[in-house]
Formats: structure tokens, sequence, C-alpha cells
């Protein structure tokens, strides 16, 4: 296997999701995020163990994605959270991928292409907007949707919104959070008040799961807590302080090996550009992994550095697209071969986590762990 690789905690993923299942009731359902290959961490290996630790329902962004999923013996509910296009929808009902609906359009593509390939009672969820702006109808729509869906001979088998500040304890965003689900909570009761059942209710993401218990109804949909990172401000430090501690294990360690180190002399250069020169002697260690890998160029003007052995060392130059280089000082003990570690777990070597790098380059540690391209091979282990 190549030396630069992504080291996959499956026992850290479980040790989550029971650390999150003890902030909800019993019987509360939970749904688990795999699009993106499972935020980078590998959809089909993370979707199998999310199952064994428990949950109920897996979620995708395409419809390829959960195609890949059955492909693989996967056989659990599977949600699409994004829209598709008209000519994915054979694929997704054929594979019994459960849309989320909002509008009479997509809601007649899915029942007569369900019709067509006789599946009664096709099972999809209504979606609706109290404030994302992205997908779902308004929620003094949701009766008249809800009554389309069940015209259509589709199965309404959930309702379900997605809250857009959860995440922030500002006060106008936790009001906005408020807002969010009494609007929510409105629509549930149109639509119950119209004759029908809007089935599982669901609305929290990984913030309200931790943080606003009141919002679990019948199904929760942890995303980034499951791979053991905070939910921006509802992180560790404030659920501690507020006296619901959780603890949260990264899931994945992306590593390297030093394959080349290199004596520099005052005023010798590296990288393109040269925008780094030696001010005195030093040795510059380079490593097999670059943008190609999604160690992405901008990693190098931030502050990243690398753990080699216990300690950290600055990157220097600019992040090429097949290596980078770090600088580690004279007589610093590193030899060629050794490991080197990116970001990841404490226990195997990690001086820094993808939240780190995220604060570093103002962005979230989704996407540090989700641009890790395919050539990155992942090594699972429990």
């Amino acid at each position: 296997m190549r030396a630069t690789r992504a080291v996959i905690h499956l026992g850290n993923l479980k040790s989550n999701i029971r650390a999150i299942k003890s902030f909800t009731k019993p019987g509360t359902k939970m749904c688990i995020p795999v699009k993106a290959d499972a935020y980078g961490h590998g959809s089909v290996e993370c979707a199998k163990a999310a199952l064994d630790a428990g949950t109920d329902f897996l979620a995708v962004a395409t419809v390829d994605e959960g195609v890949e999923l059955r492909e693989h013996g996967i056989k659990a509910p599977v949600l699409l959270f994004s829209l598709c296009a008209p000519e994915e929808i054979e694929n997704a009902v054929s594979n019994e991928i459960i849309p989320f609906v909002f509008d009479g359009e997509y809601i007649s593509l899915f029942a007569k292409e369900a019709e067509r390939q006789g599946k009664k009672n096709y099972p999809v969820h209504l979606a609706v907007d109290t404030g994302m702006g992205r997908i779902g109808c308004l929620p003094e729509e949701a009766p008249l949707m809800a009554k389309k869906i069940a015209d259509s001979g589709l199965f309404l088998q959930g309702t379900m919104t997605h809250f857009a500040t959860s995440d922030s304890k500002t006060p106008s965003s936790v009001e906005y959070t408020k807002l969010q689900f009494s609007r929510f909570t409105k629509a549930l009761e149109l639509i119950t008040q119209a004759g029908l059942n809007p089935g599982i209710r669901h609305c929290a993401n990984s913030a309200a799961t931790l943080d606003l218990p009141e919002t679990h109804l019948d199904m929760v949909r942890p995303g980034i807590i499951v791979y053991g990172y905070d939910a921006d401000e509802v992180n560790s430090e404030y659920l501690s302080k507020k006296g619901t501690p959780i603890s949260l294990k990264p899931v994945m360690t992306l590593e390297t090996e030093v394959s080349a180190l290199r004596p520099f002399s005052k005023g010798m250069s590296v990288g393109y550009g040269r925008t780094w020169t030696a001010e005195e002697e030093t040795d510059i260690a380079v490593l097999p992994i670059g943008y190609g890998d999604g160690f992405v160029r901008r990693f190098s003007k931030a502050g990243v550095k690398v753990s080699i052995n216990g300690k950290n060392y600055p990157i220097r130059g600019r992040i090429c697209m097949d290596q980078c280089m770090v600088d580690v000082g004279k007589n610093s003990g590193v030899k060629r071969w050794d490991k080197a570690i990116l970001f990841g777990c404490r226990e195997d070597g990690a001086l820094q986590t993808a939240d780190d790098i995220a604060r570093l380059t103002d962005t979230i540690s989704y996407e540090i762990t989700t641009v890790l391209t395919r050539r990155v091979p992942r090594l699972y282990v429990d």
C-alpha cells in the first residue's frame, strides 16, 4: 500500500455513534449520512460500521452514491438528501433509494416510475423549507403536498426540515433555530389536521442532536460528529459547561512518510515560485503528498504543520500536486522513511486534527476530510 494513506478507525466511528445515542431517548431512530464518500472516510465501510452500531437509516446526496451501497449488499433504508435529474429516477426507484420530495412535478415523476416498476406504496419523505432556503415546500403548503403524495400512490414515510444556524450560539442564531422548529411543528400539525400521517418526523442535525433534545422527534440525523468533529460552536467545551459532555474521537488519520531528507544551506529555496528561502542551515523533509491527494495548496501559507516523531514541523514553500516539503531543522533525529502525520488521532501520533487545520484555513472540518481524493488509499482498522 502507498505510504500516503488515510487510516479509518471504524471502532472510533462506532464509539461516536454510541456516545451520540446516549443523548437521545430510547426508540429514537438515527440516520447517518455517508454522502461524499462518508465525508471522505469511505461510504461502504462506514455504512456497514454505522449499521453495526445500531443506525436505522443511511443518507446519500446522489443516486450513484446510493447505488454503490446497494451493489455492496447494503439493504438498509437509504435517504436521498439532494434532488436528482429525471433520468436518474429509474435507477433510484429500482435501487429503493428514498427521495425528499416537495413539489407536484417531482412527486409525479417518482409516482409514475414507481408505478411503471410495479412498486406500490413507494416511500418518500416530504421536505419542508422552514428557513434553509434550499429545497422544500413552504410550511403552509405541507398538507397540500402530503395529499399529492397520498393521491399519487406514493407512501409518505417521513417529513423533514433542515436547520440553518443550530451550530451557532449567537442570540440571533438561537432564535432563528427556534423559529425554524416552530414552523416545522406547525407544518406537521397542518398535515395531521388534514387527516394525513406525516410519518417519521426528523429535523435534528449534529448540533441539534447534542444541544436541542426537543427537536429529536422520531429521528435524528447527526453528521460531522459521527466522524469525530465538533458541530462548530456546539463543541466539547460548550457541552461540558452545559453539563452534557461528550467524548468524540476522530475517525480518520492522514499519514505519509519522509521520502527524502535534503540538507539545505543558507540561501537555498524550495518549491514553485521560490516562496521560501532558508535563513540558516536546515534539513528539508520531502513528503509524497500534495494537492492531488487533497492536501491542498492553501495550507502552504496557513501555518499548517506536520507531526514527525512526536513533534510538529512547518511546511515550507508551496504544496505541489504530489509532494510537499517540511522544515525539520538540523539534528532533529528525523530519518528517511519516518512516519509523518498530517492530522487525526492522538493514538496514531497526530498533534493536530482536521478541526485545527480548518481553523487555520478559515473553513470547516468537513472540507478537510471530504477533499481527500480517491488516490489516497483508505486503510480500515477496528
